[in-house]
C-alpha cells in the first residue's frame, strides 16, 4: 500500500496542510500552483478584509507570518488594522510555498477513484499514481454562484462573477452594474469606479452595510482574526465543538456570521461616488441592442429597469460537491453530506476513509472560521495529527 499523502490545491488551506504533514515525516504530494485563485480571481488593487495578524498561513514552526515575509522582502510591513494588498498577500503565500513546501507539482489532477488500499489518481501529465490519503483544499474553485435570473446571460459574456477578473481596468468607459452587498460587491464597485467605468451598485438588502472602524483601547469585548466580539470569539476559539450543533444552526450560522458588509475604509470610496440601489431583486435579466436590460422590484413591490453593458455578480460562492468533477462520480457518490458540504469527522476526515476536506468545504463542520485564511491554523494541525493517526 502507498503511504504518500496527496493534497489538491496549493492556495492557504493547501499549503499550511501540506507543511504540517510534512513536518510530521509523512511522504506529500501537491498538486496545484501556488496562491494561483488568488492572483488570478482576484482583481488588482483588491485590500483583503483581513487585518495583517489574520491573513496568514499556518506553518508547524515560528517565522512563516506575513511581517516575516515582509521584513525578508524588504516591503512595507503592515500593522494593526493597515488593509494588506492583494499582491503582497499571493507573494507572501508563494514565498511561504517557497521555504516550507518548495516540492508544489503545478500540475492538475484529473480523477480521483477510490480502491480497496486506498486511492488511484490520475494527472494531467499522464502519470497515474496510488496514495493512502487525500486532501481536498482546492478552495472555492467551482463553487461561484449567480443567480438564476443571470445566469442565462453568462454565455454570452454579458455577465460574470467577480471572480472571473484580474483586472476590472478592462471595464474602463463602460456601464456595469454591480449586484452584492458585501465585501466583494463593495471594493469591485470602488475598483470599477476609480478604473473609470460607470457604475451602479444593486442591493437586495434594505441597506449597504459597513463593519466599524478600528477604536483605541479599552475594549470589552475580545479581538480575534475575524473582529471584536464576544460570538466571534466562540467562532474563532471553539470551532472544534461548532460540529455539535444541529445541522440546521450550523448551516444558517456559516451564512450569517460575518455575512453581507464591507469593510470600514470601503465606505468613502463608495458614498456620494457610486450610486447605489437597495431593497432591489432582481426578477428578469433580458439582452438588448446596447448590453442588459435588468428588471427589479424592490420592496414595495414596485418595478424598476436599468439598462446596462454588462452585470458583475459579487455573489459569492455555494459549496456543491458535484462540481469537484475530478472526484469520481461513484466516490463523490459515497460521501455524506450537509446540504452541499461533505460531513466531516474531528478530524475533517469524509465519510470516505483516507478523504479529507478543508477549508470554506469544511465551514458547515467547523464553522465560518473555515471560510477565511486565519482558519488554517484550526484546520492544519488538526488535519495533519488525524492522518498522521491513521499510521
Amino acid at each position: 500500500m502507498s503511504t504518500t499523502i496527496v493534497v489538491i490545491g496549493a492556495g492557504p488551506y493547501g499549503l499550511s496542510t501540506a507543511a504540517h504533514l510534512k513536518a510530521r515525516g509523512l511522504h506529500v504530494r501537491v498538486f496545484g500552483s501556488p496562491m494561483a485563485s488568488w492572483a488570478g480571481n482576484m482583481p488588482a488593487g483588491m485590500l483583503l478584509k483581513s487585518p495583517p495578524s489574520a491573513s496568514v498561513l499556518s506553518a508547524p514552526k515560528p517565522g512563516f507570518t506575513l511581517d516575516a515575509y515582509a521584513r525578508e522582502a524588504r516591503e512595507p510591513r503592515p500593522a494593526g488594522h493597515d488593509p494588506v494588498p492583494v499582491e503582497m498577500f499571493v507573494r507572501y503565500g508563494r514565498w511561504f510555498a517557497e521555504q516550507l513546501v518548495p516540492e508544489v507539482e503545478n500540475i492538475r489532477v484529473l480523477g480521483v477513484d477510490r480502491q480497496a488500499d486506498g486511492f488511484h489518481l490520475k494527472l494531467a501529465s499522464g502519470e497515474e499514481l496510488r496514495a493512502s490519503a487525500v486532501v481536498v483544499a482546492s478552495g472555492t474553485d467551482g463553487f461561484a454562484y449567480v443567480p438564476e435570473p443571470l445566469t442565462a446571460l453568462v454565455p454570452e459574456g454579458l455577465v460574470s462573477h467577480s471572480s472571473h477578473h484580474a483586472d476590472l481596468a478592462r471595464f474602463a468607459g463602460r456601464d456595469v452594474v454591480v449586484v452584492g452587498a458585501g465585501q466583494s460587491a463593495q471594493e469591485s464597485a470602488a475598483l470599477l469606479s476609480e478604473a473609470g467605468a460607470r457604475v451602479q451598485l444593486l442591493v437586495r438588502g434594505r441597506e449597504l452595510v459597513f463593519g466599524a472602524a478600528p477604536t483605541p483601547p479599552p475594549h470589552w469585548q475580545p479581538d480575534t482574526g475575524l473582529g471584536r466580539s464576544w460570538g466571534l470569539y466562540g467562532v474563532v476559539h471553539h470551532a472544534a465543538a461548532f460540529r455539535f450543533l444541529p445541522a440546521a444552526t450550523r448551516l444558517r450560522l456559516v451564512k450569517r456570521v460575518l455575512g453581507p458588509f464591507g469593510s470600514w475604509w470601503l465606505k468613502p470610496r463608495l458614498e456620494g461616488v457610486v450610486p447605489v440601489h437597495v431593497g432591489r431583486r432582481i426578477t428578469q435579466a433580458a439582452r438588448n441592442a446596447a448590453g442588459v436590460t435588468l428588471t427589479t422590484q424592490d420592496t414595495d413591490g414596485r418595478i424598476h429597469t436599468i439598462e446596462t453593458g454588462h452585470v458583475l455578480a459579487a455573489t459569492g460562492y455555494r459549496v456543491r460537491l458535484d462540481a469537484l468533477d475530478f472526484l469520481a462520480p461513484e466516490l463523490r457518490a459515497e460521501l455524506t453530506r450537509t446540504a452541499g458540504f461533505p460531513h466531516l469527522d474531528a478530524g475533517l476526515q469524509s465519510s470516505v476513509p483516507g478523504l479529507y476536506f478543508t477549508g470554506i468545504q469544511a465551514a458547515a463542520t467547523f464553522g465560518p472560521l473555515l471560510r477565511f485564511t486565519c482558519g488554517t491554523r484550526f484546520a492544519a494541525p488538526r488535519l495533519a495529527a488525524a492522518v498522521a493517526a491513521r499510521g
